[in-house]
């Protein structure tokens, strides 16, 4: 596997492990540093601005703190019919997200925010993906509630858990930003605002298929 990044450190600014997991999968050499920012903006936003904005206030402690390194932050949310679902608080809450999305198409916004302090450089990116669920019976999303699943996830499902992957029925964009980050986004936005981070052999390979394409 070719490698992403040079020699520039690099630290997620999250707990999350499925973004850790989909990170490792790369082959990436990175900290997890879960960031300490208040996940609350106090003015009404768009969705994808919304989670640009959580992004960011995410990874500027951290990036603040190690500017030598690039720090990635990212924040996801589930849009239905105009209302943001993001973790559910309890079994309760994330039972009647379940229901809510049963047999209905819903949003997934992923924001990302890259920093590196030591040259001054920050980006943001947003990536909106659709989710349509199949009818959901009440037994299902019972049992799914009871897995002890849903409460770590925004919409209360994960599309990588045995039980989420079998709601849904359909997906109109990247699979990977319903996981919780965009791979095929973040690569874009590396090589748009952080080439001179990548391994050079990793761009002189991709630069090389685009001029025989």
């Amino acid at each position: 596997m070719p490698r992403l990044l040079s020699d520039t450190p690099f630290i997620l600014a999250s707990q999350s492990p499925r973004r850790r997991r989909l990170l490792e999968r790369l082959g990436l050499t990175f900290e997890v540093i879960v960031s300490p920012a208040e996940e609350v903006v106090h003015e009404p936003l768009a969705p994808g601005d919304l989670v640009q904005r959580l992004a960011t206030k995410k990874a500027t402690p951290i990036a603040q703190d190690h500017p030598d390194a690039l720090t990635l932050a990212a924040d996801t949310i589930v849009v239905h019919d105009g209302d943001i679902l993001e973790k559910p608080s309890d079994d309760a809450h994330a039972r009647a997200m379940l229901e809510r999305l049963s047999d209905a198409t819903h949003t997934v916004f992923t924001g990302i925010a890259l920093h590196h302090p030591a040259t001054d450089r920050r980006a943001t990116a947003v990536e909106a993906t659709q989710v349509t669920f199949a009818p959901l019976s009440a037994a299902e999303i019972d049992a799914y509630v009871a897995s002890g699943s849903p409460l770590d996830k925004a919409g209360g499902y994960g599309i990588q858990d045995d039980f989420g992957a079998l709601f849904v029925a359909h997906i109109d964009g990247d699979y990977y930003n319903v996981v919780g980050l965009p791979l095929h986004r973040l690569y874009q936005t590396l090589r748009h605002s952080f080439a001179d981070l990548m391994a050079p052999s990793l761009l002189s390979h991709t630069d090389a298929s685009r001029s025989h394409a």
